[in-house]
Protein backbone atom coordinates (compact mmCIF):
# COMPACT_ATOMS: atom_id res chain seq x y z
CA UNK A 1 0.00 0.00 0.00
CA UNK A 2 1.42 3.41 -0.59
CA UNK A 3 2.69 5.79 2.17
CA UNK A 4 -0.10 8.74 0.82
CA UNK A 5 -3.14 6.54 1.43
CA UNK A 6 -1.63 5.44 5.04
CA UNK A 7 -3.52 8.60 6.95
CA UNK A 8 -6.45 8.23 4.93
CA UNK A 9 -6.81 4.61 5.82
CA UNK A 10 -5.50 4.51 9.44
CA UNK A 11 -7.78 3.46 11.06
CA UNK A 12 -9.43 0.97 9.10
CA UNK A 13 -8.65 -3.01 10.19
CA UNK A 14 -9.06 -5.31 7.61
CA UNK A 15 -9.89 -8.76 8.60
CA UNK A 16 -9.56 -11.72 6.66
CA UNK A 17 -12.63 -12.29 4.60
CA UNK A 18 -12.63 -16.15 4.14
CA UNK A 19 -11.64 -16.94 7.74
CA UNK A 20 -11.17 -13.41 9.73
CA UNK A 21 -11.36 -15.19 13.34
CA UNK A 22 -8.63 -17.43 12.89
CA UNK A 23 -6.33 -14.69 10.46
CA UNK A 24 -6.85 -12.20 13.17
CA UNK A 25 -4.58 -14.06 15.89
CA UNK A 26 -4.19 -18.00 17.74
CA UNK A 27 -6.11 -20.59 18.03
CA UNK A 28 -7.00 -19.43 21.67
CA UNK A 29 -9.07 -16.13 20.15
CA UNK A 30 -11.31 -18.41 17.88
CA UNK A 31 -14.05 -19.06 20.98
CA UNK A 32 -15.10 -22.23 18.44
CA UNK A 33 -13.47 -25.35 17.94
CA UNK A 34 -13.28 -26.49 14.35
CA UNK A 35 -16.20 -29.75 14.32
CA UNK A 36 -14.30 -33.06 14.50
CA UNK A 37 -14.39 -35.04 10.98
CA UNK A 38 -16.83 -37.73 11.02
CA UNK A 39 -16.15 -41.05 9.67
CA UNK A 40 -18.83 -41.95 6.52
CA UNK A 41 -18.19 -44.83 3.80
CA UNK A 42 -16.56 -43.16 0.89
CA UNK A 43 -19.30 -43.54 -1.93
CA UNK A 44 -17.20 -41.64 -4.75
CA UNK A 45 -13.16 -42.52 -5.64
CA UNK A 46 -11.17 -40.04 -6.05
CA UNK A 47 -7.43 -39.93 -6.99
CA UNK A 48 -4.91 -37.46 -6.95
CA UNK A 49 -3.18 -36.98 -10.52
CA UNK A 50 -0.31 -35.16 -9.83
CA UNK A 51 1.06 -32.37 -7.50
CA UNK A 52 3.61 -29.74 -8.11
CA UNK A 53 5.29 -26.85 -5.85
CA UNK A 54 4.40 -23.33 -7.19
CA UNK A 55 6.56 -21.04 -4.71
CA UNK A 56 5.77 -20.30 -1.31
CA UNK A 57 2.40 -19.83 -0.99
CA UNK A 58 0.48 -17.34 0.80
CA UNK A 59 1.52 -14.92 3.47
CA UNK A 60 -1.08 -14.05 6.38
CA UNK A 61 -1.72 -11.13 4.68
CA UNK A 62 -5.08 -12.25 2.73
CA UNK A 63 -3.89 -12.11 -0.49
CA UNK A 64 -6.29 -13.72 -3.13
CA UNK A 65 -4.04 -15.90 -5.30
CA UNK A 66 -6.03 -18.38 -6.77
CA UNK A 67 -5.23 -20.68 -9.56
CA UNK A 68 -6.16 -19.47 -13.35
CA UNK A 69 -6.96 -21.70 -16.01
CA UNK A 70 -7.00 -21.21 -20.08
CA UNK A 71 -6.23 -23.00 -22.79
CA UNK A 72 -4.40 -26.66 -21.02
CA UNK A 73 -2.29 -24.24 -19.02
CA UNK A 74 -2.73 -23.78 -15.08
CA UNK A 75 -1.67 -20.18 -13.86
CA UNK A 76 -0.51 -19.53 -10.43
CA UNK A 77 1.51 -17.31 -8.27
CA UNK A 78 2.90 -16.65 -4.80
CA UNK A 79 3.74 -13.99 -2.69
CA UNK A 80 6.70 -13.51 -3.53
CA UNK A 81 6.45 -12.72 -6.79
CA UNK A 82 6.81 -15.62 -8.41
CA UNK A 83 4.58 -16.51 -11.52
CA UNK A 84 4.02 -20.32 -12.96
CA UNK A 85 2.40 -21.73 -15.89
CA UNK A 86 1.99 -25.49 -15.42
CA UNK A 87 1.00 -28.21 -17.64
CA UNK A 88 -2.75 -29.10 -16.57
CA UNK A 89 -2.50 -32.57 -17.75
CA UNK A 90 0.42 -33.65 -15.93
CA UNK A 91 1.57 -30.92 -13.50
CA UNK A 92 4.98 -30.04 -15.52
CA UNK A 93 6.49 -26.78 -16.42
CA UNK A 94 5.67 -24.19 -19.22
CA UNK A 95 7.47 -21.78 -17.76
CA UNK A 96 7.97 -19.65 -14.39
CA UNK A 97 9.52 -16.28 -13.84
CA UNK A 98 10.77 -14.46 -10.90
CA UNK A 99 9.82 -11.14 -10.69
CA UNK A 100 10.19 -10.59 -7.00
CA UNK A 101 6.66 -8.85 -7.05
CA UNK A 102 4.45 -8.47 -4.14
CA UNK A 103 1.72 -10.16 -5.30
CA UNK A 104 -1.73 -9.85 -3.71
CA UNK A 105 -4.50 -10.42 -6.69
CA UNK A 106 -4.74 -12.41 -9.53
CA UNK A 107 -3.60 -14.55 -12.31
CA UNK A 108 -6.39 -12.90 -14.33
CA UNK A 109 -6.44 -14.42 -17.48
CA UNK A 110 -7.82 -13.31 -21.10
CA UNK A 111 -6.14 -14.80 -24.57
CA UNK A 112 -2.90 -14.18 -24.46
CA UNK A 113 -3.25 -11.63 -21.53
CA UNK A 114 -2.16 -12.47 -18.23
CA UNK A 115 -2.38 -9.64 -15.29
CA UNK A 116 -1.46 -9.89 -11.34
CA UNK A 117 -2.42 -6.96 -8.97
CA UNK A 118 0.22 -5.96 -5.99
CA UNK A 119 0.08 -4.75 -2.77
CA UNK A 120 1.89 -1.67 -3.81
CA UNK A 121 -1.10 -0.39 -5.77
CA UNK A 122 0.34 -1.70 -9.34
CA UNK A 123 -1.05 -4.05 -12.32
CA UNK A 124 1.28 -6.36 -14.34
CA UNK A 125 0.33 -7.74 -17.55
CA UNK A 126 2.28 -10.70 -19.25
CA UNK A 127 2.27 -12.71 -21.88
CA UNK A 128 0.84 -15.94 -20.94
CA UNK A 129 2.40 -18.38 -23.42
CA UNK A 130 6.14 -17.01 -22.48
CA UNK A 131 5.63 -15.21 -19.29
CA UNK A 132 7.06 -11.79 -20.84
CA UNK A 133 5.97 -8.84 -19.02
CA UNK A 134 4.19 -6.62 -21.57
CA UNK A 135 3.05 -3.19 -19.42
CA UNK A 136 2.45 -2.26 -16.12
CA UNK A 137 0.24 0.33 -14.25
CA UNK A 138 -0.21 2.42 -11.35
CA UNK A 139 -3.72 2.34 -9.48
CA UNK A 140 -4.50 3.88 -5.91
CA UNK A 141 -4.08 1.10 -3.28
CA UNK A 142 -3.38 -2.29 -3.02
CA UNK A 143 -4.95 -5.20 -5.58
CA UNK A 144 -6.74 -8.16 -3.59
CA UNK A 145 -8.59 -9.25 -6.91
CA UNK A 146 -7.91 -10.59 -9.73
CA UNK A 147 -7.87 -8.30 -12.57
CA UNK A 148 -10.49 -9.20 -15.10
CA UNK A 149 -10.59 -8.21 -18.52
CA UNK A 150 -13.40 -7.69 -21.45
CA UNK A 151 -14.33 -5.55 -24.41
CA UNK A 152 -10.09 -4.56 -24.81
CA UNK A 153 -10.90 -3.08 -21.31
CA UNK A 154 -8.71 -4.55 -17.91
CA UNK A 155 -10.95 -3.70 -15.11
CA UNK A 156 -9.35 -3.37 -11.93
CA UNK A 157 -10.96 -3.18 -8.27
CA UNK A 158 -8.78 -1.66 -5.84
CA UNK A 159 -8.80 -2.01 -2.00
CA UNK A 160 -10.02 1.88 -1.26
CA UNK A 161 -12.81 1.15 -3.54
CA UNK A 162 -12.00 2.88 -6.50
CA UNK A 163 -12.28 1.05 -9.60
CA UNK A 164 -10.06 1.28 -12.88
CA UNK A 165 -10.62 0.98 -16.54
CA UNK A 166 -7.52 0.46 -18.05
CA UNK A 167 -6.36 -0.50 -21.77
CA UNK A 168 -6.16 -4.19 -22.56
CA UNK A 169 -2.73 -3.56 -24.90
CA UNK A 170 -0.98 -0.82 -23.32
CA UNK A 171 -2.26 -0.63 -19.81
CA UNK A 172 -3.35 3.62 -20.23
CA UNK A 173 -5.77 4.58 -17.75
CA UNK A 174 -9.30 4.89 -19.79
CA UNK A 175 -11.52 5.74 -16.65
CA UNK A 176 -12.02 5.88 -13.17
CA UNK A 177 -15.17 4.93 -10.96
CA UNK A 178 -14.96 5.98 -7.28
CA UNK A 179 -16.83 4.60 -4.39
CA UNK A 180 -16.54 4.84 -0.60
CA UNK A 181 -15.87 1.68 1.93
CA UNK A 182 -16.59 1.82 5.60
CA UNK A 183 -13.65 1.94 8.48
CA UNK A 184 -14.21 -1.57 9.15
CA UNK A 185 -14.06 -4.36 6.40
CA UNK A 186 -13.20 -7.74 5.65
CA UNK A 187 -10.11 -8.08 4.35
CA UNK A 188 -10.82 -9.32 0.74
CA UNK A 189 -12.40 -8.15 -2.78
CA UNK A 190 -15.11 -9.47 -4.29
CA UNK A 191 -13.04 -9.99 -7.88
CA UNK A 192 -15.21 -7.86 -11.02
CA UNK A 193 -17.69 -9.95 -12.82
CA UNK A 194 -17.90 -8.89 -16.28
CA UNK A 195 -21.01 -9.53 -18.94
CA UNK A 196 -22.06 -7.64 -21.79
CA UNK A 197 -20.30 -4.54 -21.55
CA UNK A 198 -21.11 -4.58 -17.75
CA UNK A 199 -18.81 -4.88 -14.62
CA UNK A 200 -20.36 -6.11 -11.58
CA UNK A 201 -18.67 -4.80 -8.34
CA UNK A 202 -19.45 -5.78 -4.68
CA UNK A 203 -18.61 -3.43 -1.97
CA UNK A 204 -17.38 -3.09 1.63
CA UNK A 205 -21.07 -1.37 2.37
CA UNK A 206 -22.99 -4.00 1.20
CA UNK A 207 -23.69 -2.37 -1.65
CA UNK A 208 -23.57 -4.34 -5.51
CA UNK A 209 -22.65 -1.42 -8.52
CA UNK A 210 -23.06 -1.89 -11.98
CA UNK A 211 -20.79 0.13 -14.44
CA UNK A 212 -20.62 0.40 -18.04
CA UNK A 213 -17.09 -1.15 -19.08
CA UNK A 214 -16.92 1.54 -21.84
CA UNK A 215 -16.34 4.45 -20.00
CA UNK A 216 -16.97 3.84 -16.27
CA UNK A 217 -20.29 5.07 -16.30
CA UNK A 218 -23.00 4.02 -12.97
CA UNK A 219 -25.45 2.16 -14.62
CA UNK A 220 -27.52 1.64 -10.77
CA UNK A 221 -26.30 0.79 -7.45
CA UNK A 222 -28.53 -1.38 -5.27
CA UNK A 223 -28.07 -2.00 -1.01
CA UNK A 224 -28.27 -5.17 -0.28
CA UNK A 225 -27.46 -5.00 3.65
CA UNK A 226 -27.18 -1.75 5.21
CA UNK A 227 -24.24 -1.44 8.61
CA UNK A 228 -26.11 -0.62 11.14
CA UNK A 229 -25.46 -2.35 14.00
CA UNK A 230 -24.57 -2.29 18.00
CA UNK A 231 -20.50 -3.14 17.48
CA UNK A 232 -18.25 -2.84 14.36
CA UNK A 233 -18.11 -6.19 13.98
CA UNK A 234 -22.09 -6.20 14.46
CA UNK A 235 -21.81 -3.99 11.77
CA UNK A 236 -19.56 -5.88 8.66
CA UNK A 237 -21.62 -6.07 5.71
CA UNK A 238 -18.89 -6.57 2.77
CA UNK A 239 -19.69 -8.44 -0.60
CA UNK A 240 -17.12 -10.44 -0.97
CA UNK A 241 -17.26 -13.36 -2.26
CA UNK A 242 -17.94 -14.40 -6.13
CA UNK A 243 -20.74 -12.85 -7.67
CA UNK A 244 -22.40 -14.69 -10.32
CA UNK A 245 -24.37 -14.05 -13.29
CA UNK A 246 -27.03 -16.15 -15.18
CA UNK A 247 -29.99 -16.25 -17.32
CA UNK A 248 -30.59 -12.37 -16.38
CA UNK A 249 -30.01 -12.81 -12.96
CA UNK A 250 -27.28 -11.72 -10.47
CA UNK A 251 -27.00 -14.11 -7.19
CA UNK A 252 -24.59 -11.95 -4.88
CA UNK A 253 -23.68 -13.15 -0.65
CA UNK A 254 -22.98 -10.94 1.88
CA UNK A 255 -21.02 -11.52 5.30
CA UNK A 256 -24.19 -10.07 6.86
CA UNK A 257 -26.72 -12.07 6.55
CA UNK A 258 -28.08 -11.58 3.13
CA UNK A 259 -27.81 -13.74 -0.22
CA UNK A 260 -29.83 -12.16 -2.85
CA UNK A 261 -30.95 -12.50 -6.83
CA UNK A 262 -31.18 -9.23 -8.63
CA UNK A 263 -32.26 -8.13 -11.87
CA UNK A 264 -28.99 -8.16 -13.52
CA UNK A 265 -30.52 -5.05 -15.82
CA UNK A 266 -31.75 -2.68 -12.99
CA UNK A 267 -30.31 -4.29 -9.28
CA UNK A 268 -33.79 -4.96 -8.67
CA UNK A 269 -34.22 -7.10 -5.78
CA UNK A 270 -35.73 -10.87 -6.88
CA UNK A 271 -35.57 -12.67 -3.89
CA UNK A 272 -33.11 -12.83 -0.41
CA UNK A 273 -32.07 -15.47 2.48
CA UNK A 274 -30.72 -14.55 5.52
CA UNK A 275 -27.62 -16.53 5.13
CA UNK A 276 -23.91 -15.02 5.53
CA UNK A 277 -21.12 -16.36 3.18
CA UNK A 278 -18.20 -14.08 2.31
CA UNK A 279 -17.00 -16.35 0.41
CA UNK A 280 -19.86 -16.01 -2.48
CA UNK A 281 -22.00 -18.42 -4.70
CA UNK A 282 -21.66 -20.93 -7.16
CA UNK A 283 -24.55 -21.98 -9.53
CA UNK A 284 -25.09 -25.03 -11.95
CA UNK A 285 -28.16 -24.81 -14.32
CA UNK A 286 -30.66 -24.65 -11.27
CA UNK A 287 -28.77 -25.87 -7.97
CA UNK A 288 -26.71 -22.34 -5.85
CA UNK A 289 -24.14 -23.56 -3.72
CA UNK A 290 -22.51 -21.74 -1.08
CA UNK A 291 -20.25 -22.27 2.57
CA UNK A 292 -21.63 -19.60 4.96
CA UNK A 293 -19.30 -18.20 7.74
CA UNK A 294 -20.31 -20.51 10.48
CA UNK A 295 -19.05 -23.50 7.90
CA UNK A 296 -22.73 -24.64 7.39
CA UNK A 297 -23.03 -25.75 3.25
CA UNK A 298 -26.02 -24.91 1.81
CA UNK A 299 -28.04 -26.07 -1.61
CA UNK A 300 -30.51 -23.82 -2.77
CA UNK A 301 -32.82 -23.64 -5.48
CA UNK A 302 -31.06 -20.51 -7.72
CA UNK A 303 -34.65 -19.54 -9.02
CA UNK A 304 -36.44 -18.89 -5.74
CA UNK A 305 -33.67 -19.70 -3.12
CA UNK A 306 -35.33 -22.84 -1.46
CA UNK A 307 -33.48 -24.71 0.48
CA UNK A 308 -32.59 -28.25 -0.68
CA UNK A 309 -29.95 -29.46 2.20
CA UNK A 310 -28.10 -27.83 4.61
CA UNK A 311 -24.66 -29.72 5.83
CA UNK A 312 -23.55 -28.62 9.54
CA UNK A 313 -20.65 -31.28 9.84
CA UNK A 314 -17.97 -28.82 9.28
CA UNK A 315 -18.65 -25.99 11.26
CA UNK A 316 -15.81 -23.61 12.20
CA UNK A 317 -13.71 -25.29 9.60
CA UNK A 318 -13.00 -21.83 7.46
CA UNK A 319 -14.58 -23.23 4.23
CA UNK A 320 -13.59 -22.15 0.60
CA UNK A 321 -16.52 -21.50 -1.61
CA UNK A 322 -17.50 -24.91 -2.96
CA UNK A 323 -16.94 -26.38 -6.59
CA UNK A 324 -19.10 -28.27 -8.60
CA UNK A 325 -17.60 -31.35 -9.65
CA UNK A 326 -20.25 -33.82 -11.80
CA UNK A 327 -22.78 -34.83 -8.87
CA UNK A 328 -20.91 -33.63 -6.11
CA UNK A 329 -19.86 -30.33 -4.83
CA UNK A 330 -15.98 -30.10 -3.44
CA UNK A 331 -15.04 -27.29 -0.57
CA UNK A 332 -12.25 -27.30 1.16
CA UNK A 333 -10.88 -26.15 5.10
CA UNK A 334 -8.54 -24.59 6.97
CA UNK A 335 -6.74 -27.38 8.22
CA UNK A 336 -6.23 -28.94 4.05
CA UNK A 337 -9.25 -30.88 3.69
CA UNK A 338 -11.17 -30.95 0.95
CA UNK A 339 -14.61 -32.65 1.14
CA UNK A 340 -16.99 -34.14 -1.94
CA UNK A 341 -20.65 -34.02 -0.83
CA UNK A 342 -23.21 -35.12 -3.12
CA UNK A 343 -25.38 -32.48 -4.67
CA UNK A 344 -28.54 -34.56 -4.70
CA UNK A 345 -28.42 -35.01 -0.62
CA UNK A 346 -25.96 -33.50 0.98
CA UNK A 347 -24.11 -36.58 2.23
CA UNK A 348 -20.36 -36.91 2.51
CA UNK A 349 -19.05 -39.47 -0.35
CA UNK A 350 -15.49 -38.49 -0.50
CA UNK A 351 -12.51 -36.63 1.69
CA UNK A 352 -8.64 -36.06 0.47
CA UNK A 353 -6.43 -34.47 2.73
CA UNK A 354 -3.98 -31.60 0.69
CA UNK A 355 -2.34 -30.18 3.48
CA UNK A 356 -0.47 -26.94 3.12
CA UNK A 357 -2.94 -24.86 6.17
CA UNK A 358 -5.61 -24.61 3.99
CA UNK A 359 -6.10 -23.21 0.79
CA UNK A 360 -5.66 -20.00 -1.00
CA UNK A 361 -9.13 -19.76 -2.54
CA UNK A 362 -11.74 -21.99 -3.85
CA UNK A 363 -11.25 -25.68 -6.11
CA UNK A 364 -11.16 -25.04 -9.56
CA UNK A 365 -12.64 -27.08 -11.70
CA UNK A 366 -11.90 -27.77 -15.43
CA UNK A 367 -13.57 -30.34 -17.05
CA UNK A 368 -13.39 -34.03 -15.49
CA UNK A 369 -9.88 -32.37 -12.94
CA UNK A 370 -10.17 -30.83 -9.59
CA UNK A 371 -7.36 -28.25 -8.76
CA UNK A 372 -6.34 -26.96 -5.89
CA UNK A 373 -3.87 -24.90 -4.24
CA UNK A 374 -2.84 -24.70 -0.42
CA UNK A 375 -1.52 -21.67 1.25
CA UNK A 376 1.90 -23.14 1.61
CA UNK A 377 2.28 -23.17 -2.35
CA UNK A 378 1.06 -27.02 -3.01
CA UNK A 379 -1.30 -27.33 -6.32
CA UNK A 380 -3.12 -30.33 -6.70
CA UNK A 381 -5.24 -32.04 -9.08
CA UNK A 382 -7.69 -34.52 -8.88
CA UNK A 383 -9.89 -36.95 -10.82
CA UNK A 384 -12.97 -39.08 -9.25
CA UNK A 385 -13.36 -42.45 -10.51
CA UNK A 386 -16.30 -45.06 -10.76
CA UNK A 387 -18.89 -44.64 -7.28
CA UNK A 388 -17.98 -47.06 -4.91
CA UNK A 389 -21.11 -49.99 -3.69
Amino acid sequence: MRHWLIPALAAVLLLNGCSWIKSWGDDEDDPDEPAKLVEFEPTLKVSEVWSTGVGDGLDKAGRQLWPAYSAGTLYAADYKGLLTAVNAENGSRRWEIKTELPFTGGPGISGDLLMMGTQDGEVFAFDASTGTQLWSATVTSEVLAAPAVADGVVVVRCIDGRIFGLDADTGQRLWIYDHSVPLLTLRGNAPPLLRAGVAFIGYDGGQVVAISIDDGALMWEQTLVTTEGRTELDRLSDIDGQLVFIASDLLVSSYKSRLASLAADSGRLLWFKDISSATGVTVDRINLALSDKDGNVWMLDRRNGAESWKNDQLRNRGLTRPAFFGGFIVVGDREGYLHWINVNDGHFAARKEAGGDGFSGPPLVVGNTLYALTRKGKLHAYRAGAALN
